[in-house]
């Protein structure tokens, strides 16, 4: 049979999930006391170990801070800085790491229009430095590690960001900085996978928009920025597809 074994999980970590989750959308914002453990035990229908539990895994993780005599409260920080233990909590979510794209579409499209609207010449030697780089790992195929383009892929976005001269903007994507490179380093894996042509699309994107944007095309700079994150999800949809599909034709072979 194509059964998989059921893993028991513990009251714990179903708790855990659900205050994760309420971290991840922002129902309880950074810095923000939990109800006392009487309440939040009430609340989710637990007893006050099983409860305490999970408040000390959460801690052990770096999203939760405990005060003696004070409560439990979130740790300070986690949306402003994109900490560690929040970069675990989106890598590890499908719907988040869909929702990084989405948000990726608006902010670097952005970012593209205003560079090459406002780029100094300092700007345009800083983003040909990363360019540059950003070429010279495509070219050494099997030489480069995927971490070090990954790496490579955010210093150009950022430097486009740089270029950009708006400091909300500039912020935003220096945040995100290191979960921008895992992202990318998430996606080019399995991309590189599902369409042989993957990396040749990436190379021309980016010279596209690395041209538009020396060039002072802004509108342009913005439409192929949007593109290439067009791109990068149509082929993620079908890295996923490929994947259901793949799991189920494994399970009629078990019957």
């Amino acid at each position: 049979m194509g059964f998989a074994p059921i893993n028991q999980r513990r009251l714990s970590d179903d708790i855990v999930s659900q205050l994760e989750a309420l971290i991840l959308e922002g129902s309880l914002k950074t810095g923000e006391r939990l109800p006392a453990e009487r309440a939040l035990a009430e609340r989710f229908g637990v007893s006050r170990p099983s409860l305490r539990e999970a408040i000390q895994k959460l801690v052990a993780k770096g999203l939760l801070v405990s005060r003696q005599g004070g409560g439990n409260y979130v740790a300070e920080g986690l949306g402003a800085t994109f900490s560690d233990p929040l970069l675990h909590l989106l890598e590890s979510s499908p719907e988040a790491q869909r929702d990084l794209l989405e948000f990726r579409h608006t902010l670097e499209g952005s970012c593209a229009f205003y560079a090459a609207q406002r780029a100094t010449e300092l700007d345009r030697e800083r983003l040909r430095e990363a360019f540059e780089e950003l070429q010279q790992c495509y070219a050494g195929v099997g030489k480069v590690t995927r971490a070090q383009e990954g790496a490579a892929d955010a210093r150009f976005h950022l430097a486009i960001a740089e270029a950009s001269h708006n400091a909300v903007l500039l912020h935003t994507i220096r945040a995100l900085f290191d979960l921008l490179k895992r992202n990318v380093l998430t996606n080019i894996g399995g991309m590189y996978a599902q369409r042989s042509e993957t990396r040749e699309m990436l190379m021309q994107q980016h010279g596209e928009l690395y041209a538009a944007i020396m060039d002072g095309q802004a509108e342009l700079a913005r439409q192929i920025s949007n593109r290439h994150i067009d791109y990068v999800q149509e082929v993620l949809a079908e890295v996923g597809q490929e994947a259901q599909r793949t799991a189920r034709a494994q399970r009629r072979q078990g019957l």
